[in-house]
């Protein structure tokens, strides 16, 4: 698609000034198509806007298929940085990421260009946009009591006793998810582990440059609609081969935490679409969390519709600041 021959109406105060836009929302709500609707108005008022992957898993080379990725076509229409750069084979973290991210948008403003940080994982993003106060590891004695219980009951069970001691924490994970199951059993123990109505060292309303953050969302049947037929497209288009290679090729612990990877190992289509619809559910979750944040509904719009509203009002007075 080209950009429109006359500038679309775009209010000079819809991007903070050396500033940056951000969209978070939950998997298929329409991140990407909303990001290149936005990338093709800025570009007609003489801005250039580049993307920023906020996502914990898009980070792998060799998984593009599975974690929805954007399509070199999508990519040629706007570039996109911290996609596909990791090894299969490696372990990548939070800390890790938020120092590359930093650097990326450092980098864009210092050269007068847009940042657009576009993601669906909640942790990522604030570490993209904040400094962020992450808690250190818990010490061995504590995790390795929570590893062994984990072998010997099973992370669903473990995860049972999480929404006993702390519901609030036991929302925002996966029943599978071993690492994330331990270390919070671990950090409750240390009372390092805050509920969400108290003091947060993770949400912070703070950021590090003028931030405008918009959430994505839909009306839930349309996008779980939306949602299985993403994961059908994503099998059509070789989803299953991609994760089998990964597999072969000795995938690290956290690259096989991408959506439907042990699904699809075993050919459960069916169970990749219910564990993506109770995944965007947390998500839904997170962005309540996010501080500051301006809700953008795409439910039975397109994704031009929606870019053009959000730019046609300013952003709130606290990310111009």
């Amino acid at each position: 698609m080209t950009s429109p021959a006359h500038p679309l109406p775009v209010d000079p105060l819809a991007i903070p000034a050396k500033g940056l836009l951000a969209l978070f929302g939950p998997t298929a709500v329409g991140k990407t198509e909303v990001a290149l609707a936005l990338a093709e108005r800025l570009r007609a008022v003489g801005m250039r806007p580049v993307a920023v992957s906020a996502d914990a898993l898009q980070v792998y080379a060799g998984l593009e298929k599975l974690t929805g990725v954007a399509r070199p076509a999508e990519r040629a229409r706007l570039e996109h940085r911290l996609v596909s750069f990791v090894p299969l084979d490696a372990t990548f973290s939070v800390g890790q990421y938020a120092g590359l991210a930093h650097a990326e948008i450092d980098e864009l403003l210092a050269a007068g260009e847009t940042p657009l940080v576009v993601g669906g994982t909640g942790l990522y993003l604030r570490a993209a946009l904040a400094d962020l106060d992450l808690r250190p590891l818990p010490p061995d004695e504590v995790r390795e009591r929570w590893e062994a219980a984990l072998v010997a009951d099973g992370p669903e069970a473990l995860h049972e006793r999480l929404a006993r001691r702390a519901p609030w924490a036991a929302a925002g994970i996966d029943p599978r998810d071993r690492h994330r199951l331990v270390r919070a059993h671990s950090l409750l123990d240390l009372g390092e582990l805050e509920p969400p109505d108290g003091p947060s060292r993770l949400w912070t309303a703070e950021t590090r440059h003028p931030t405008r953050l918009v959430g994505l969302i839909r009306d839930r049947d349309e996008l779980y609609e939306r949602i299985d037929a993403r994961v059908l497209a994503m099998v059509a288009d070789g989803a299953v081969e991609q994760v089998r290679s990964a597999a072969a090729a000795g995938a690290s612990a956290t690259a096989r935490k991408a959506l439907g990877f042990e699904e699809l190992l075993c050919g459960d289509v069916a169970g990749m679409q219910r564990r993506t619809r109770n995944f965007a559910r947390r998500q839904l979750t997170w962005m309540r969390k996010l501080a500051g944040v301006e809700l953008l509904d795409l439910t039975g719009r397109t994704a031009e519709q929606a870019a053009d509203e959000l730019l046609a009002r300013p952003a709130p007075a606290a990310a111009a600041a």
